[in-house]
């Protein structure tokens, strides 16, 4: 346990750094799920919509550390590919 007050501290902020991520995430998670739901639906500008709101939203959470940069870019590589597929 935690015993001096600088390691008390860091606690605090660990503890708030995660309210903020989780909350990041949920928001991405969001952004993703509309876009599959668009693609399963099959309707092509709700897709598209859907990717223009969710790439910058990926790179944001990558910008600010809760998912890996590379990880931000393959999905949306892959979201894109799978638009790319449906306009065809």
């Amino acid at each position: 346990m935690a015993n001096t007050p600088s390691a008390k501290k860091a606690v605090r902020k660990i503890e708030a750094r995660t309210e903020v991520n989780k909350a990041r995430r949920s928001r991405v998670r969001t952004f993703l799920r509309k876009f599959e739901d668009a693609v399963t639906s099959g309707d092509k500008t709700a897709a598209q919509a859907a990717f223009k709101a969710a790439e910058p939203e990926m790179m944001r959470a990558a910008s600010k550390g809760v998912v890996h940069k590379n990880t931000a870019s393959r999905k949306i590589s892959r979201l894109a590919k799978r638009l790319k597929t449906m306009a065809a």
